[in-house]
């Protein structure tokens, strides 16, 4: 099974390397550029594997690769609420991130009170419905970025409530 799946991902980023990185893509969501479905895949990759990483009770070495699910995590800050049929709150709240290497980085303008901040890895672990906020070490400061991080979904389809407190966990 490893190496069938080898063999597509390989397939895959061979078929992504050669993409024009603007060119539209259909997926299951609205269509997306070919660099977002790049993104998109490594995030469902990241957050099965986290998945994978907690019944196995082993801890996941990160990278700063993990910027481009935060990335896509900001990114999907209005999508979080049109999914839901929630009018959009704006401004979209102040995001600053620590990334596993101690790089700062932020998205958004800065705001004392509407702000969303902490680690990186926490932060992709909750908009990937991971891990529950409460779960997690990271601040947030006014009613939208609370209300963001307690219904955060950067995948496509259907609203998904979050985990519940203490679900999900490594084992």
């Amino acid at each position: 099974m490893f190496e069938a799946w080898q063999a597509g991902a390989e397939r895959c980023a061979d078929a992504f390397a050669q993409a024009d990185p603007k060119e539209r893509l259909k997926w299951l969501g609205p269509d997306m550029s070919a660099l977002s479905s790049i993104t998109a895949r490594q995030m469902e990759t990241w957050a099965h594997g986290q998945e994978v990483f907690d019944l196995l009770g082993v801890e996941r070495q990160e990278q700063d690769r993990i910027r481009n699910i935060a990335h896509l995590g900001v990114s999907t800050y209005g999508w979080t609420f049109l999914n839901r049929k929630e009018p959009v709150p704006e401004p979209a709240p102040f995001v600053e991130l620590t990334g596993p290497s101690g790089a700062v980085w932020t998205w958004n303008d800065p705001q004392a009170d509407n702000l969303v901040r902490g680690s990186a890895v926490e932060f992709a672990q909750v908009v990937t419905q991971v891990r529950n906020i409460a779960d997690t070490s990271l601040e947030t400061q006014g009613a939208s970025a609370a209300r963001w991080m307690a219904i955060a979904q950067c995948f496509a389809g259907p609203a998904e409530t979050p985990p519940a407190k203490g679900a999900r966990h490594k084992a």
